[in-house]
């Protein structure tokens, strides 16, 4: 067994991609580090995603340009010479994958200690496989961050509660808020991969009636295309605001922690929404909150999501689900994401 480290240390943290693990990795640090006030943590990820981690002191970000400057085998070896400023004692790859290691060998190479996360790929391969799924709850994301902090020696006990976070909150956005009295519910309704985005027509639907009883929706995610889509829908209804391309990423964090709820797939959304202390309504297809990555605090009776036999058929949601023909999440019906939906919002009224 390695001896741990000093409390005193800097260590290096590793995760690049996609936005939702990332933002999940910042609710970790976020422990982390307020239980180890020595602790000086060096992140390394695209330069997109510096905005959440801007609220942890001992934080210092370090952005990684894939494309550009760290570009292939030399790039990375750049990166790594470019990371010896900072004199870390060890390197934590919560990433693990082929650029982590690539930078961990060059690291190593100087002298520090690599630790890397345990994705726990097999018992994933035996719930998502074809038949004779094995359907348990597997040790979450979080928790298999933490526990490569803790093998540095690093004492983290996750809470996995939500805190509702106090943020300031630019003119921008504060024209958008609009009236206080009124109930924020923010939807999020695209995902990375195609399989796990709820039905744009069902989505609508959804948007449309909790429009009707006036809530105040906000649309959030996507580049130009879903752009149109939404822009689309907040000038087909009332109370309804798209987001996308309005506002950058620290202040659509700044927007999701004034909403009384967020409604999200298994997707970058949630995580987002995870961060601030929004409590999140999800919606589940081909991927399960089983396999680990459901929000960090959020509660599994508000993954809304229909039991079949051919659920879950993929640990990312980059596969097609189908139940006798029709995709798994499209059994999720409207009525279903509307009760869950007015169910907490009785809790929070």
């Amino acid at each position: 067994m390695e001896a741990k480290l000093p409390t005193r240390s800097t260590i290096i943290v590793l995760r690049f991609s996609a936005m939702g693990d990332v933002a999940l990795l910042a609710s970790v640090l976020e422990e982390l580090a307020f239980q180890n006030p020595s602790l000086k943590i060096v992140m390394v990820s695209r330069n997109l995603f510096k905005a959440f981690f801007n609220h942890i002191p001992q934080v210092v970000f370090h952005p990684i340009e894939p494309k550009g400057i760290h570009k292939a085998i030399f790039g990375l070896q750049k990166l790594s010479n470019e990371l010896a400023q900072y004199n870390a004692d060890a390197i934590a790859d919560v990433h693990e994958n082929l650029r982590s290691r690539i930078i961990s060998f060059f690291c190593k190479r100087k002298g520090l200690r690599i630790v890397r996360i345990d994705k726990g790929r097999e018992e994933k391969k035996e719930m998502t496989r074809p038949r004779n799924k094995i359907l348990v709850p597997l040790k979450t994301t979080a928790q298999r961050y933490a526990d490569v902090f803790t093998q540095l020696g690093f004492g983290i006990k996750l809470s996995n509660t939500l805190i509702k976070k106090k943020r300031h909150i630019s003119s921008n956005v504060s024209a958008m808020l609009g009236e206080e009295n009124k109930i924020r519910i923010g939807i999020s309704p695209f995902a990375q991969h195609q399989y796990k985005m709820y039905p744009l027509v069902k989505m609508e639907e959804v948007l449309a009636t909790l429009a009707s009883n006036r809530y105040q929706i906000f649309i959030f995610g996507g580049g130009d295309s879903e752009r149109t889509i939404t822009e689309t829908w907040e000038n087909k209804y009332n109370n309804v605001q798209s987001v996308i391309g309005k506002i950058n990423l620290d202040e659509e964090l700044d927007l999701i922690s004034n909403l009384q709820l967020m409604i999200s797939m298994d997707s970058a959304g949630m995580h987002l929404a995870s961060l601030v202390g929004t409590t999140v309504v999800s919606i589940w297809g081909p991927t399960h909150p089983y396999a680990g990555f459901l929000g960090y605090g959020q509660k599994l009776e508000n993954c809304v999501q229909v039991d079949h036999a051919n659920r879950p058929n993929s640990v990312y949601g980059n596969k097609p689900c189908l139940a006798e023909g029709t995709s798994c999440i499209d059994l999720v019906t409207v009525e279903m994401v509307i009760d869950k939906v007015e169910e907490n919002l009785k809790q929070i009224q």
